[in-house]
């Protein structure tokens, strides 16, 4: 029995005590497998649920008695039931993608022609922006070719604005001989005639509205006008040239902006109460620095990680082996591993931004405002554990890259270990924008050392 309470002997809740500090309340006995006895199944990991970015994976998982198939849950050992679920990552989705619309008509009323569509490029939230932020590689066709139906001798394919004149050729029956025109006795047959189609539709023209305020008061922004197409009757219309339309957006400049140290001193100066992104002077640099939080009185300070959040995680590994004195497979990790996955502790989260203490240049670690748990417990920044063995064999996984951000991993930041058997695995990239990190025990993470933190300076 394991208990958490004071040097004086007074028990406390479970949650006033580290978990990761918690001794094992079981060991094995008897290891021998039970002829006959159920047990689980794992079926093969089904696909990641996103396309891009990250997502999850699921698996069945079912308890099973050799000779017999498949049996209620409650005949294997639930303590030892394998997870059904995992976080699992794929490329970053990109912020900006092309939006086709619908096929317009054929331009022909019979035989060949050719069909067009818009093609926008826009955010995530749909709203159009230049064409530039998008990807030439992956532009959808604006035309196609088109075929209606064979056209007739006798039937225009084209008409103009006036009654227009059909040609009609005067072909010789193939049994006879062709002859000189003097040899027929009777007139040629007439070769046109008029005929009379659908009125031609109206061409359209671009209309362009003004141009709204810049979107910042200093600066670099971006200008919005409204664009339309019109006939010449002011109805909207479909007939207008793609490649012929107007910007929609423009950057702008204003005045150069001021810069200012703290997003509170930005706040006062300027009377900014909405949160965004500014640019600071941070240690005689110039950073892109998120504003939170200031329509209070006291904002805060974040980094925006431009790599993405699959490159910027912290992970406890949940699993742990039954015999902690063993490390498997040479350290890498296998789902079908003789394991229990009963760690409380385990947890998987992904950091979009990070706070950034500006008077002493340190993150922050335990900010999780923007951040996103996948799995479990949400674990802090530059941190990783397990209780997965005892033999110097880590599993928990934590990554950081600062790149485009205009700061370094100061290398006066070491990590700590804490908990028991705990290995630590740390790797830094040269230029110091980058950290990898594996560490775990029986139990035990690895972190920023408390007293100095994750320490990070100007590039």
């Amino acid at each position: 029995m394991v208990v958490c309470q004071r040097p004086t002997g007074q028990r406390l809740s479970e949650h006033s005590c580290d978990v990761l500090d918690k001794p094992p309340d079981v060991e094995q006995c008897n290891t021998q497998p039970c002829p006959g006895s159920a047990f689980w199944h794992r079926r093969p990991w089904k696909p990641c649920s996103a396309t891009c970015g990250v997502g999850v994976q699921t698996r069945d998982v079912y308890c099973r008695w050799k000779g017999h198939g498949r049996m209620r849950a409650e005949m294997c050992d639930g303590g030892m039931r394998p997870r059904n679920l995992q976080p699992c990552s794929l490329p970053g989705c990109p912020q900006y993608t092309w939006s086709a619309s619908e096929w317009r008509q054929c331009n022909a009323s019979c035989g060949d022609g050719i069909k067009h569509r818009e093609v926008l490029c826009v955010d995530k939230a749909m709203n159009h922006v230049l064409q530039d932020l998008c990807s030439p590689l992956t532009r959808p066709v604006l035309y196609q070719p088109c075929f209606i139906a064979p056209c007739s001798q006798q039937r225009a394919v084209l008409c103009s604005a006036v009654p227009s004149v059909q040609d009609l050729k005067v072909f010789a029956d193939q049994s006879y001989t062709q002859a000189l025109a003097s040899e027929c006795l009777q007139p040629a047959p007439a070769n046109t005639r008029p005929c009379q189609l659908p009125e031609c539709p109206l061409p359209g023209y671009w209309k362009v509205g003004p141009w709204s305020k810049c979107s910042q008061t200093c600066g670099a922004g971006v200008m919005e006008r409204r664009v339309e197409c019109l006939t010449e009757k002011h109805l909207p219309s479909k007939n207008c040239l793609l490649s012929s339309r107007p910007d929609s957006h423009v950057t702008c400049r204003q005045r150069q902006c001021e810069l200012f140290p703290t997003c509170k001193e930005l706040q006062m100066r300027e009377g900014i109460r909405k949160d965004g992104e500014h640019y600071l002077r941070v240690k005689s640099k110039v950073l892109q620095i998120y504003c939170a939080e200031m329509q209070t009185n006291f904002p805060k300070e974040y980094v925006t990680l431009r790599s993405g959040q699959t490159d910027n995680y912290s992970e406890v590994y949940g699993y742990r082996l039954n015999n902690p004195f063993e490390c498997p497979y040479n350290g890498s990790r296998q789902q079908d591993c003789d394991c229990r996955t009963d760690y409380p502790a385990v947890g998987y989260t992904l950091y979009h931004r990070v706070r950034l203490d500006l008077g002493t240049m340190r993150i922050i670690t335990t900010d999780v405002q923007f951040s996103q748990t996948l799995l479990g417990q949400p674990v802090p920044f530059a941190t990783a554990g397990d209780c997965y063995s005892a033999a110097r064999c880590p599993q928990g996984q934590f990554s950081i890259n600062l790149i485009g951000t205009g700061l370094k991993v100061a290398e006066s930041t070491k990590w700590v270990s804490h908990g028991n058997y705990v290995s630590i695995k740390v790797h830094r990239s040269e230029d110091g924008t980058r950290i990898y990190g594996r560490c775990g025990g029986f139990c035990g993470k690895c972190l920023p050392h408390p007293q100095a933190g994750l320490l990070v300076q100007v590039q």
